[in-house]
């Protein structure tokens, strides 16, 4: 008799517990939520996730409300992007039912995930990382329309493109600087084209942004006429014919577009044939006679 009246009394316990789990205060639902942090690509199983009451009026779209629908068998979720300890398990941030943490899950819709060889150099040292927005430059060779010496240029490609992986690292929450071989870009269909086409003619380069600021409508490209100390005074505007053959290597004096110069008058003496350089080799300089040309 003792031990049946001990047997209904831990039943009538356990009972009772049961039923305050499964009652929902008012106004209150059931929610998934991380029990710890969950790393990018971690599994969702029952040890790193519980149920908390969540006001019904704060529900984020897509919650979950039991384990069963993420750990049942078939249906188990990868963590795509990193979820926070106590932040609910939503559908954005997880995998397709039994499937894997694969860039496809990182792409928003209509977008394409495009990869491109990258350097130290040309990713900004390697503090390009997952989840930063950078701009894409070209440079590349232009021809002389008369057929005569061509010259680098570069081009603003694309702005304010969104990184979604450097080689195999797809963590959004990665801080250390990582010098890697490829950077994935999110793209569109028009813009990955660009990409393909840009990586065979020329060399591209990363520039990091701040992920406030908008596109500027107004870029310029840049010739070697612009590698000079001084304010930008316009944009390039092509191999100029009168320079075609001229030693490669030679960059004019002044830029075709200058702005207008004040006149010349007469007493204005004549300028020499040469010029001197001196050039500073670490403490010591040494002067050099060369010819002028052009102005």
């Amino acid at each position: 008799m003792l031990g049946l009246a001990a047997v209904y009394i831990a039943n009538t316990f356990l009972l009772k517990k049961e039923q305050q789990q499964a009652q929902v205060p008012e106004g209150m639902a059931k929610v998934i939520v991380a029990r710890i942090a969950l790393p990018y690509g971690t599994p969702i199983t029952n040890e790193n996730i519980r149920v908390v009451d969540w006001p019904r009026g704060a529900l984020p779209a897509g919650t979950f409300h039991s384990p069963l629908q993420l750990t049942s068998a078939g249906k188990q979720r990868i963590v795509i992007r990193a979820i926070e300890a106590n932040e609910p398990i939503l559908p954005s941030k997880l995998s397709g039912e039994g499937g894997r943490a694969s860039m496809a899950g990182l792409l928003r819709a209509d977008m394409r995930a495009t990869a491109v060889r990258v350097s130290d150099v040309a990713a900004a040292g390697g503090f390009v990382l997952p989840g930063d927005m950078v701009d894409v430059l070209v440079t590349r060779q232009e021809q002389n329309e008369a057929g005569g010496q061509s010259q680098q240029i570069t081009d603003v490609l694309l702005q304010g493109v969104r990184v979604i992986a450097i080689d195999q690292n797809a963590n959004d929450n990665t801080k250390d600087p990582t010098v890697g071989k490829t950077a994935t870009l999110e793209t569109s269909q028009v813009d990955s084209q660009k990409l393909a086409l840009a990586q065979n003619v020329g060399q591209l380069t990363l520039v990091l942004r701040n992920v406030s600021d908008k596109p500027n409508d107004m870029v310029q490209t840049v010739g070697v006429e612009d590698l000079r100390d001084g304010a930008y005074v316009g944009g390039y505007r092509g191999v100029a014919p009168a320079y075609a053959g001229l030693p490669d290597g030679f960059m004019p004096s002044a830029p075709r577009y200058r702005p207008a110069a004040r006149a010349v008058t007469a007493a204005t003496p004549k300028l020499k044939s040469t010029a001197t350089v001196e050039i500073v080799r670490g403490i010591k300089g040494s002067s050099y006679e060369v010819k002028r040309y052009g102005r």
